[in-house]
């Protein structure tokens, strides 16, 4: 089966900083046989001159020159892969704890979460620590409607480790436990002992690792489901980006979330309020009829400039607006603050693509996380 004729599934890439997450999902491309050797080996001489071998898979996705200097994801990576069930957008979420509003935004878009776990000694404690991204990320992701999650207990291979099965079913049992405590169906859940520099379990069953009888990661791809399309509803695409290309015109960027979009469509962008007409859109360089809830894609737009809107922006048809509010009430849960909250406080919501400052007008009342009552 083609792209065209496989199943779409968004699945975005999540961890802790330097758990090598671009690293293993660089190498997974590469195997797969969706970046070719010469792409891969002027990588590989750039990040020699740099004394950066190590970073070499991690820099076919961070492609910014920020990235590559101080060997983070700071922005999201999109790329694309097949495997023999479905047809990929993979996500490369950013690690580190200030560049977690970009994490939000991938999460948002998502369908499924590879986790990548650093098994290092160490590194899988500070990932787990009140304020490592690992807890933060699960939380996140239940928090953004993602229940499928596949973990790659990953750099198997170091010495610290040593490819070693007890190490493995100790971070299995304390993330499950984690997990579970979130609502997560851990049952459902494949933990895949991993090397993403070396490759073991990536593609093949790893040979150091006989102990381990379950999916690659390439197989545990395949387990995942397509979640119901909801065609049906009315439309609603949060806006990524604005590009302003020659010759086309201005083209939004984002993912739809409901809805169907085509050409020829009449759009309004909330809460701005400006209307255009889609005259083509595009998935991962393909022109496409239309666009299905789950398609990441860039259109232009007639009659609307990049000045007029920005990301976090909401698009529908001018039939069904998307509604816009001044207030709502909210059940927030606090996962960790320095101080104590009261009516006054002033937070930054990240909601879809969207980040909005907001005062906290009052506290209706507090909920037992346990019972689920006041």
């Amino acid at each position: 089966m083609s792209k065209e004729t496989k199943p779409h599934l968004n699945l975005v890439v999540i961890g802790h900083v330097d758990h090598g997450k671009s690293t293993l999902t660089g190498h997974l491309l590469f195997r797969a046989g969706f970046i070719d050797e010469k792409k891969l080996r002027e990588i590989e001489e750039e990040a020699k001159k740099r004394g950066q071998e190590s970073f070499k898979f991690a820099w076919l996705l961070d492609k910014l020159k920020e990235e590559r200097e101080r060997g983070l994801t700071i922005d999201l990576s999109f790329m694309r892969f097949e495997t023999k069930k479905y047809y990929f957008t993979i996500i490369d979420a950013p690690g580190h704890r200030d560049f977690v509003k970009n994490m939000i935004t991938g999460a948002s878009q998502a369908d499924a979460a590879l986790l990548v776990v650093s098994a290092k000694k160490g590194e899988y404690e500070a990932g787990m620590s009140p304020e490592g991204q690992t807890r933060e990320h699960i939380i996140l992701a239940k928090t953004m409607g993602i229940d499928q999650v596949i973990v790659a207990v990953n750099k198997m291979d170091d010495v610290t480790v040593n490819w070693s099965k007890e190490r493995f079913e100790q971070i299995k049992s304390e993330v499950s436990k984690f997990m579970r405590g979130f609502g997560f169906k851990v049952e459902k859940i494949p933990f895949i002992p991993v090397s993403a520099w070396t490759g073991d379990n990536v593609m093949e069953s790893s040979p150091n690792m006989s102990w381990y009888k379950g999916p690659t990661l390439i197989e545990a791809f395949d387990l995942l489901e397509v979640p119901p399309k909801p065609i049906d509803k009315p439309l609603r695409i949060p806006i990524q980006d604005v590009y302003v290309i020659t010759g086309v015109g201005t083209v939004p960027v984002g993912r739809v979330e409901t809805g169907v979009l085509k050409v020829g469509d009449k759009v309004v962008f909330m809460p701005a309020g400006k209307v255009g007409e889609v005259r083509s859109i595009e998935m991962h360089h393909v022109r496409i009829p239309k666009a299905l809830p789950g398609d990441n894609i860039g259109f232009n737009v007639r009659g609307v400039s990049r000045k007029d809107i920005r990301r976090g922006h909401v698009v529908g048809h001018l039939t069904k607006p998307p509604t816009v509010a001044r207030s709502f009430r909210a059940r927030v849960i606090i996962l960790w603050h320095p101080t104590a909250i009261a009516a006054g406080y002033c937070p930054v919501i990240h909601a879809h693509t969207a980040s909005v400052s907001c005062r906290l007008k009052e506290i209706v009342a507090k909920i037992d996380p346990r019972t689920g009552k006041v």
